[in-house]
């Protein structure tokens, strides 16, 4: 289950309790998400899971040793609760009868309080009440997918709180993307290299195709657009193919 939810406003319950969650308390948290999920309709897509799914997987995230839960009360009611590990707040869900009470704020911050070197998450696209919240606290949209990798294949959004020290924060997760980033573009010099001596001509470009490429990657990278994109990969293509003329460079893997 890829989803978290806040869609609430900025009052406050007065009576409200926030304590750690217990193993007990799984049944009454999934009951919340799976009533939170259906009201949540069309905001959020249908969840795709029956409750008695839900209450299953709900005890198991409790018992794991990777998540942390935190419930909020009124007068022994559960009106919501915080779901997250190290680094990923996977659930953030209220009572829908009790949305607008202030509950998700409460919950939210008591989380930055837990994970001050800061955490992301996902929420879908068309859910614009929870990014309009998650943005209200600090939070940043930094990713949009089609959403061919969660269970209801909607498009959704990696938001992020950059904790006590964003810039640490940010660079850390820059580092993250330029580890995975340099050994796709040493793949692509070796196939661009590979692909020469199969070439009437070697070395000669199609500007056509790299266009082509630019427009097709845009699809997936609407912010950079296809004209930065082209020149982008217009540089990617030139450095590789400098790189695949130097004495000594070695061929693909």
């Amino acid at each position: 289950m890829r989803s978290t939810d806040e869609t609430g406003g900025e009052s406050f319950v007065e009576s409200l309790t926030v304590r750690a969650a217990e193993a007990a308390d799984a049944e009454a948290m999934a009951d919340l998400y799976t009533a939170a999920r259906v009201a949540a309709v069309p905001q959020m897509p249908p969840a795709l899971h029956t409750n008695a799914e839900d209450r299953a997987w709900m005890a198991a995230r409790l018992a794991d040793g990777d998540h942390e839960a935190w419930v909020a009360e009124d007068a022994g009611a559960l009106l919501g609760y915080a779901l997250f590990t190290e680094t990923w707040l996977d659930h953030l869900f209220i009572r829908p009868d009790r949305t607008g009470s202030g509950v998700g704020g409460v919950l939210l911050e008591l989380v930055k309080s837990l994970r001050p070197r800061g955490f992301a998450l996902w929420v879908f696209e068309t859910n614009l009440g929870a990014r309009r919240f998650y943005a209200r606290h600090g939070l940043l949209e930094l990713e949009r997918t089609d959403g061919a990798t969660n269970e209801e294949k909607a498009p959704d959004v990696r938001m992020a709180w950059p904790g006590e020290d964003p810039v640490a924060a940010l660079r850390g997760w820059i580092d993250e993307v330029d580890d995975q980033l340099a050994p796709m573009l040493a793949r692509r010099a070796a196939l661009t290299a590979a692909v020469q001596q199969f070439k009437a001509v070697p070395g000669s470009r199609d500007l056509d195709r790299e266009r082509e490429l630019a427009e097709r990657m845009a699809q997936q990278a609407p912010a950079l657009g296809t004209a930065r994109l082209e020149r982008i990969m217009h540089t990617v293509i030139t450095e590789s193919l400098d790189a695949a003329t130097e004495p000594g460079t070695p061929g693909p893997p």
